[in-house]
């Protein structure tokens, strides 16, 4: 008995320990045994910015935005990606999935330090920090290979009506399965690199999220599991989830499994507060099949599940770029492809000149 009053008291005390700090969105990768792939994320913010779908195409000329030695390059693969717009020029990409099957996810950490700017390595503005990922590579290893080149560098963007720095690490996966956190720490990248690392929240950093798993493992998910909405308890509850989830009979059984997993680690509506961006409401969902190249989006304000095929889309070189607004039309479900609308290239939100 006084272990179990122990145990509770620890528990306790992590909430509380935790809470101050942690901050909402989860991201889940789950490879089958039929060597299936698919990518789970949540995005939970105190805020509802309008929230676009872009096709993006191949051989088209982008910049890092960034007042100083921006980085320059043509992309080299399609892309589809969720842009959330704050404002005339104000627009970032926070999730994607690109032809080949990688795909990326931006989310809070609020331990982020990308150190001074430094004008001898090329910037990426965070904005548009995904997109140049889903723009030049195919695989994590070809992500992962070029970070430590240590060329670029990540530049934030103040985001707009708020206090907070876009302060964000990122989550990446691909088509094998392989999967990459990559976080700016005291100045420095900081990547974690493995197959295991499946799931990814908030704070505290990677690092301590792993040893804090590793003790849940030792009491089992069938006898307790932290129930909160705190960063921590949603890690270990994704982590538990995602490790005991059946084989699937068919293929919407297998998109249905993984999206009950984040849909666990959603966030239920509630008062927003801009000083506590960890009570956050979860806004929408996705899941990135990167076998079969569909992309699944589910708002929390839509009744519907709605999809892009990206093997039906058309990335070639001098395709126009193409919009989807998904958060006018709650009445838009299934595949959604020919509901796009040509539009003009996407400027992302630039580093402002200080």
């Amino acid at each position: 008995m006084q272990k179990f009053y122990s145990f509770i008291l620890w528990c306790l005390l992590g909430v509380f320990a935790f809470t101050s700090n942690a901050t909402s969105c989860t991201r889940v990768l789950h490879v089958f045994k039929d060597g299936s792939v698919m990518t789970a994320r949540s995005m939970d913010w105190y805020l509802r910015y309008p929230t676009t779908l872009w096709k993006f195409s191949r051989n088209v000329s982008k910049s890092g935005l960034t007042p100083h030695n921006p980085a320059k390059w043509v992309s080299k693969y399609g892309s589809i990606v969720v842009v959330q717009t704050a404002g005339e020029g104000q627009s970032a990409s926070t999730d994607g999935m690109n032809e080949k099957g990688l795909t990326g996810s931006l989310m809070y950490l609020t331990e982020t330090d990308y150190g001074k700017r430094d004008s001898k390595k090329v910037g990426v503005a965070s904005s548009t920090y995904i997109q140049f990922m889903l723009d030049n590579f195919a695989t994590v290893s070809e992500v992962v290979a070029y970070i430590k080149k240590d060329e670029m560098q990540i530049v934030p963007v103040p985001i707009p009506d708020s206090d907070h720095l876009p302060t964000m690490h990122i989550a990446i996966s691909d088509s094998t399965g392989d999967s990459a956190v990559i976080e700016f720490i005291e100045g420095k990248v900081v990547v974690h690199h493995s197959k295991a690392y499946q799931v990814m929240t908030n704070s505290p950093t990677f690092e301590k999220q792993l040893a804090l798993t590793s003790y849940w493992n030792e009491i089992g998910g069938d006898k307790f599991l932290p129930g909160t909405r705190s960063s921590p308890d949603r890690f270990v509850r994704a982590s538990f989830y995602n490790s005991a989830l059946p084989e699937p009979k068919e293929y919407r059984e297998a998109v249905s499994s993984l999206m009950s997993v984040i849909r666990n680690a959603s966030s239920p509506f509630g008062q927003p507060n801009p000083d506590k961006p960890n009570i956050s409401t979860t806004l929408w969902r996705v899941v990135a099949d990167q076998k079969n190249f569909i992309y699944y989006y589910e708002s929390t304000i839509s009744p519907n599940l709605l999809w892009v095929d990206l093997k039906k889309m058309d990335f070639s070189k001098g395709t126009p770029s193409m919009v989807l607004s998904i958060e006018d039309d709650s009445e838009l479900y299934g595949e959604v492809n020919g509901f796009f609308k040509k539009e003009k290239q996407l400027e992302f939100a630039k580093v402002p000149k200080k």
